[in-house]
């Protein structure tokens, strides 16, 4: 970052901040070459500026605010393959593109440098390095991601932690703002993938192959519909072209006609012969009526008479079941009867 690297100092610098898990912070400072034409043959001088921070956890992430409370994005360089064979042989110019005013007279003389760990969020006033602000964020459990956002128009801080709650905190005040249950890490895939982008959106992978969207802003979610995609363009019908007698006449397509325009009532003044005509009944809807009770009387009738019949025939079949019964037990009285009188003589009865 463009930053103070020392305390005191006058002028921003370029600086490497670097993160430890142990909850360190050590601020390195970055000399390049002023000239374009040295950067091709003098390396980086890399000194340690003697700046250590101090938080509780391992370190996620950095951010640089100026003196009015925005974000100071990173400066970066457009890279140009050196060796392609566009352009011909047009010279090929380094550009540094500063999207902050970190290097401006109207920086001001100094910065709020916020700082994230898996515990506790830090705010440090740059270059006098005092700690304006601490908040503890997690006590039981840990943060998995951190990151310094745009929302309505300001700075936030997003945190999603390991219980699955996620929070917003103010910027450079670290007022909570939101802490809500989302969603319980059961998967490590949640976890590696989970990152939060501007304007309260946030995205990770749900599966190998599915993308989670979620929003935690109230305006996002109004404007979702308007930001819906569509897969084609709705375009009105247009009216049929008037066919004209010389296009029709030589057009040399066909045209598809009708049965009851080219044999109907309409066009031909009377019906054809082979169509159906309606012809009403005398009774009229009263007559309908009186048929279909009649008919719907003579269904109940056989119905009921269906069921009666049903009923016969089980009276029938268990009365024959019954004489079955019977006449199996007198077959077998008869028998043990007949073995009992068998070998007896006349005189013995």
């Amino acid at each position: 970052m463009e930053s103070f690297a020392r305390k005191n100092d006058s002028a921003v610098s370029s600086c490497l901040w670097v993160g430890t898990g142990l909850g360190m912070v050590i601020i390195l400072s970055l000399n390049l070459p002023a000239s374009d034409d040295l950067r091709q043959s003098e390396p980086v001088v890399v000194s340690p500026s003697g700046t250590v921070l101090t938080l509780k956890g391992a370190v996620l992430t950095f951010a640089c605010l100026d003196c009015m409370g925005t974000l100071t994005h990173r400066p970066y360089e457009v890279w140009r393959d050196p060796h392609s064979a566009d352009d011909g042989d047009r010279t090929r110019k380094r550009k540094l593109v500063m999207h902050s005013p970190s290097s401006s007279q109207d920086m001001g003389d100094h910065q709020f440098a916020v700082i994230c760990s898996e515990k506790q969020a830090k705010v440090f006033s740059l270059p006098s390095q005092t700690c304006l602000y601490v908040h503890n964020i997690t006590e039981t459990s840990f943060l998995l991601r951190a990151d310094v956002v745009t929302l309505c128009n300001s700075v936030c801080l997003a945190c999603f932690c390991a219980n699955g709650h996620i929070m917003t905190l103010s910027l450079p005040s670290l007022r909570p703002l939101l802490d809500i249950n989302y969603l319980p890490v059961t998967d490590m895939r949640i976890a590696r993938t989970f990152c939060f982008t501007n304007e309260g959106q946030a995205l990770y992978l749900s599966s190998p192959t599915e993308i989670q969207r979620l929003t935690y802003s109230q305006e996002m979610c109004d404007n979702l519909q308007d930001m819906l995609g569509d897969l084609f363009t709705p375009v009105e019908t247009p009216e049929a072209q008037n066919r004209g007698f010389l296009k029709g006449l030589f057009g040399g397509s066909g045209q598809a006609f009708d049965r009851e325009e080219l044999f109907g009532e309409a066009t031909a003044g009377k019906a054809s012969r082979s169509l159906a005509q309606h012809i009403p009944g005398s009774g009229g809807i009263e007559g309908v009526r009186g048929a279909a009770g009649g008919v719907i009387g003579d269904l109940t009738r056989a119905r009921i008479a269906l069921d009666e019949r049903g009923q016969k025939l089980g009276e029938l079949d268990e009365r024959t079941a019954s004489m079955m019964a019977s006449a199996e037990a007198f077959s077998k009285h008869a028998h043990e009867v007949m073995l009992k009188y068998k070998d007896k003589k006349w005189y013995q009865f």
